[in-house]
């Protein structure tokens, strides 16, 4: 059985972005780009909504070849360019024929995606992983969807922002944490507890 891993990074008083929607406000260091080459390693399918496709796919897809870009965020985006993406929308289109995800990227509408995902959960693969995407992964926790949260959580509040979490009644246990000699970052990761049926 595959799992889906939600991983993000949020402030010290849980936020997903910063004021107007900031995202530089986040986190985001060399330990954080780290985590996410090694999660990305372990999947054989990236999970996105549709406003973080937009972003990303205009976004990793040239740091592949970037020379002033880490060697770390190098390496994410050619393993980004060729892992399977899944995007759930009802609005997005597939990337152009001449676009590094052309092959790889599969839209699926919102009503159908659901049972596709719980299908997909139960093959045979790599980790299903979800970057950013806050509005799918919280439809999905919500939905029973999520198997891990990790969440990269920085060592400073924001005050303001867009919180990480819509109300939720999901049950988490921690299973693990790290800390990272170069960061003051430190990474959280949850079990999500399913309801008994």
């Amino acid at each position: 059985m595959r799992k889906i891993i939600v991983v993000n990074v949020t402030s010290l008083d849980g936020c997903y972005e910063g004021p107007g929607g900031n995202v530089m406000a986040m986190p985001m260091d060399a330990a954080f780009d780290r985590y996410n080459l090694e999660r990305i390693t372990t999947a054989d399918t990236v999970l996105l909504g549709g406003a973080s496709y937009a972003l990303f796919q205009s976004f990793w897809p040239n740091v592949a070849q970037d020379a002033s870009a880490s060697a770390t965020n190098r390496e994410f985006a050619e393993r980004y360019n060729a892992v399977d993406k899944l995007v759930v929308s009802d609005h997005a289109t597939p990337p152009a024929a001449d676009h590094p995800w052309a092959g790889n990227t599969r839209i699926l509408g919102r009503t159908h995606a659901y049972a596709t995902l719980r299908a997909l959960k139960q093959e045979n693969g790599g980790d299903i992983v979800v970057f950013a995407s806050r509005v799918l992964w919280n439809d999905l926790l919500a939905n029973g969807l999520v198997d891990e949260l990790h969440l990269m959580v920085g060592a400073t509040p924001l005050g303001a922002g867009t919180p990480l979490f819509v109300a939720s009644t999901t049950a988490l246990r921690p299973i693990g944490t790290r800390t990272f000699d170069d960061s003051s970052n430190v990474l959280i990761r949850y079990r999500v507890e399913q309801p008994a049926v």
